[in-house]
């Protein structure tokens, strides 16, 4: 008797252990490799290089916010990163062809952004193509719409037009604030906040939710899932046109598939962000919370002089341990 018991008990213990690595793992790693970094690099966790990181992830996680609620529906879109790029184009275009006003730019750039989300709802919730053929190929069509727009090329102050007029416009003062710290480090977290507010207290976010886990279970609820996984796809590509408007900041110019780079960093911190608190479901903070440890891992690793061709390795790897994690503990 007393056998079965200390069996049970340690089985129990096992499986509590289990779920507290599922639950917090994501947390306990970030700690551990500060650990590790500020011991093989004290200089690491120096207040100038925590900021460096924070701000590094702002624009990584803006645009992964996007992809989070996408995943609320039991989506996935993958022209994030085109988005970006299209409207990292369409701000700087406004402000150095057109000379155009801050307020203007900014408006018009994600107004016309979120075509591409009008582009995914329409062919993933009319034409009812999956989701990820439907965004793969509006990842394409988009990145050339941009390279077109363009002409292939970069834009930034003093660099004349493609028929080759000359130009005066320059971005302006107000304009580069967005980029610099601490102002992109807060318009980060400020997103995060409400997306994290709009998801879990809400009744619209607790129905993207619903729409995501049973779909007809959904519908017979009486939601209208059609208008829903629209605007999933909308605010998607709104945070990824607010990445490329804070891209345009950082960066102050076009260039070629800017946003680009962005997209596998994303994807990583939503998915990690999973299992963050055994939630189990996309959500806000836990998007916030893998793009630190995708952060403070490539800071590290950089500090450290891994080549940056090995970087892709490690992130891909431990984003795979991650997913590991997460669907096997929901399988058992």
């Amino acid at each position: 008797m007393n056998e079965k018991l200390e069996k049970t008990n340690g089985q129990f213990n096992m499986a509590g252990f289990l779920s507290f690595i599922n639950k917090w793992g994501t947390v306990i790693a970030i700690f551990l490799l500060v650990l590790f970094f500020t011991l093989a690099m004290p200089s690491f966790s120096s207040p100038s290089n925590l900021l460096t990181i924070l701000r590094s992830i702002s624009i990584v996680t803006v645009i992964a916010i996007g992809l989070t609620i996408s995943l609320t529906v039991n989506g996935l879109d993958l022209s994030i990163g085109s988005t970006a790029t299209f409207t990292d184009s369409l701000v700087v275009s406004m402000f150095v062809w057109y000379s155009m006003s801050t307020v203007t730019s900014i408006v018009a750039a994600v107004a016309i952004a979120l075509i591409v989300g009008a582009v995914n709802a329409f062919l993933i919730v009319k034409v009812k193509i999956p989701d990820l053929l439907a965004t793969l190929s509006t990842m394409f069509i988009f990145e050339g719409v941009a390279m077109t727009y363009t002409g292939g090329g970069s834009i930034s102050e003093g660099m004349p037009r493609l028929d080759g007029t000359p130009t005066e416009g320059v971005l302006p003062p107000t304009f580069d604030f967005i980029g610099k710290a601490p102002y992109i480090i807060i318009i980060m977290l400020l997103v995060v906040a409400v997306v994290h507010i709009f998801l879990n207290h809400t009744k619209h976010g607790r129905y993207l939710y619903v729409v995501g886990g049973n779909i007809e279970a959904a519908r017979l609820s009486g939601i209208a899932v059609d208008r829903y996984r629209t605007f999933a796809y909308i605010l998607s590509a709104f945070f990824a046109a607010l990445g490329g408007i804070m891209l345009a900041s950082r960066i102050g110019s076009a260039q070629i598939n800017a946003g680009a780079g962005y997209l596998m960093p994303a994807v990583a911190a939503a998915f990690i962000g999973l299992s963050f608190g055994g939630k189990g479901k996309p959500n806000a903070i836990g998007t916030f919370v893998g793009a630190v440890l995708v952060g403070v891992l490539e800071n590290g690793l950089v500090m450290m002089s891994v080549p940056y061709y090995s970087l892709n390795i490690v992130k891909g790897a431990v984003l795979a341990l991650a997913l590991a994690s997460t669907y096997y503990y929901k399988k058992n």
